[in-house]
């Protein structure tokens, strides 16, 4: 590691390990073992990782967490502007990205202080690299609101996004998560869902939003991270193909409204098209 990557009255963001401990690197180790302050979401984490790693903490270990992220940034920015070198870690993964560190980030580049980063594993990448979807373009959602009312209106905005999503969920709200992207996204809209990534019960399921539902039901534990694929094309048919397929589900008795939502996600077109389409047709 470069003498520079440790640096006194400076701020370092590192990468821990997502599951096994041998995805640390030897920057981190080093950074470990000389930075005079450790901030880390869980202490206790820390003590397991550098327990597993073979090494010892020299500087002061304080948490950071979101419940003291707001009043902590101010004190470790301080102590960079004191002169001390300051290192934070999240439980896994990189700081900020669903965990805190943003406002740590935010408070040190209005103070003037040094922010630098020790790049590593992370979830979100690692679950769409090996989910089988496209990865060219791919945006990160994190986690969807807990209530369901907020949860609908959220994948309703991201109904037509074009690129991979990526979603972290609990275990324990993934089954109510995918039945809800299955009603707006569609049931046959192609997913993965892995599972404990890295660890050794590291699982990665692949199929339709539908089929990852039903696997879901069944109980899950674990970290899990969902990858969404992104809204199809727009059909290549014409408005009239739109018109006739609506009529034809009206005329087995299903009502308009439900016969326009079937055919969007049976011809990967927006809703708002097909309904037009069936108000252009019947003038």
């Amino acid at each position: 590691m470069d003498e520079d990557d440790l640096v006194a009255g400076c701020i370092t963001l590192a990468a821990t390990p997502i599951g096994h401990a041998g995805d640390a690197s030897d920057r981190l180790r080093v950074a470990l073992s000389e930075a005079d302050v450790v901030a880390a979401e869980d202490t206790r984490r820390v003590r397991h990782l550098i327990d597993a790693l073979g090494i010892r903490i020299a500087g002061r270990l304080v948490s950071y967490f979101e419940g003291n992220e707001r009043a902590r940034a101010g004190e470790l920015v301080e102590q960079a502007l004191g002169g001390a070198s300051v290192l934070v870690l999240t439980d896994a993964g990189m700081p900020g990205i669903s965990d805190p560190g943003f406002r740590l980030v935010r408070a040190a580049i209005d103070a003037d202080v040094p922010v630098r980063v020790l790049p590593g594993p992370s979830a979100v990448l690692a679950a769409l690299i090996v989910s089988g979807l496209p990865s060219d373009r791919f945006c990160f959602e994190g986690f969807l609101p807990r209530q369901a009312g907020p949860r609908l209106r959220r994948l309703t905005e991201l109904a037509e996004e074009p690129r991979t999503m990526v979603f972290f969920e609990a275990p324990h709200r993934a089954a109510a998560t995918l039945a809800a992207m299955s009603e707006v996204l569609g049931e046959q809209r192609p997913a993965a869902a892995c599972r404990e990534l890295t660890k050794v019960h590291e699982e990665v399921v692949r199929g339709t939003l539908g089929q990852l539902h039903g696997w879901a039901l069944g109980g899950l534990l674990g970290e899990i991270t969902l990858v969404v694929g992104g809204a199809p094309a727009p059909h290549a048919g014409s408005d009239v193909d739109l018109a006739a397929a609506v009529s034809l589900q009206e005329s087995s008795g299903i009502d308009r409204r439900t016969a326009i939502t079937a055919v969007a996600k049976a011809m990967g077109v927006p809703r708002k098209v097909v309904y037009q389409a069936v108000l252009d047709a019947r003038g």
